[in-house]
């Protein structure tokens, strides 16, 4: 691909896509569609957002440079004007910056970094905005997560030249794309404690046997909650002495000793003398219990 820069930027049709979570995709969505709607018409960008009910989204920008800078421009401004009205019923005294994350083919990322950081040092020193290339590739992707933060003057600024350096070293081989996940639904378990993952449903066994430990300290990773270590070791050296799990819904006990209906309780009635009838063979009783 040829690319020609001049001072107005380069004559070339471009393809950019950002990873954003649903709250960010809300506010370029906009009421209606019409915020996203009017970027479209104003900066002339095919701007398109992946479907899916997903914690993150993909927003695809496509067109001239001119209009994708224009595109960034407008999303830029959008985010910091959220970052403005979020902060007016904070205490925050600093203002954060304003974040975009590029998703970029990784074969791409090393003319990004140049050789010993070069590159990258010299896109932070003159535009003013801070870059970091994700050292892991996106699951199930050769494309890496590329976050630019500042003001949004700097932010359009490091996105043109981020440009250039895509156009002067195109991807290498075959690019796998980043798919964001649709959200698993989340088991809950004893405690109200809830785990989201894709693995939820064939470990919803575990509850049972968490209902019948007592309750463990949990710490909050991401969207996961995760047992303290030493309840880990207990349920590790349980589920090694057990068979595979039965199905959910069936009352076998998963584990030996837990049951998982509720025990059977047992009370004692006495009943008075001259309430109990009296056996035919002319004996009388004495006493009864139930």
């Amino acid at each position: 691909m040829e690319s020609k820069v001049s001072e107005g930027g380069l004559n070339v049709t471009l393809t950019i896509r950002l990873l954003m979570h649903g709250k960010e995709v809300g506010s370029i969505i906009g009421k209606k569609g019409e915020t996203v709607k009017k970027m479209r018409e104003e900066s002339g960008a095919r701007i398109n957002i992946s479907e899916g009910n997903c914690p993150e989204r993909i927003v695809t920008i496509t067109g001239p440079t001119d209009a994708i800078f224009k595109a960034f421009a407008m999303i830029a401004y959008k985010f910091e004007e959220d970052i403005t009205n979020s902060m007016s019923n904070s205490t925050a005294t600093s203002k954060p910056p304003v974040t975009l994350r590029l998703v970029v083919p990784a074969s791409q990322c090393g003319s990004l970094i140049g050789k010993g950081g070069s590159k990258i040092k010299e896109i932070r020193e003159s535009t003013g905005a801070q870059v970091q290339v994700a050292g892991d590739m996106l699951p199930n992707s050769t494309e890496r997560a590329v976050t630019i933060s500042g003001t949004p003057d700097a932010i359009i600024q490091c996105v043109k030249q981020i440009c250039v350096v895509m156009l002067e070293s195109p991807p290498k081989g075959a690019t796998i794309p980043y798919r964001p996940k649709p959200a698993s639904t989340p088991v809950i378990f004893a405690g109200g404690q809830v785990r989201a993952d894709p693995l939820a449903a064939s470990t919803a066994n575990l509850s049972l046997l968490l209902q019948h430990q007592p309750l463990p300290a949990y710490t909050i990773q991401g969207q996961y909650a995760i047992p303290h270590p030493d309840q880990l070791t207990k349920l590790h050296q349980l589920a090694m002495q057990q068979t595979p799990f039965t199905p959910l819904g069936q009352t076998t006990p998963a584990f030996p000793g837990l049951d998982a209906s509720p025990p059977a309780s047992t009370h004692e009635l006495t009943i008075p003398n001259d309430h109990v009838e009296q056996p035919a063979t002319g004996h009388r009783t004495t006493g009864s219990t139930c």
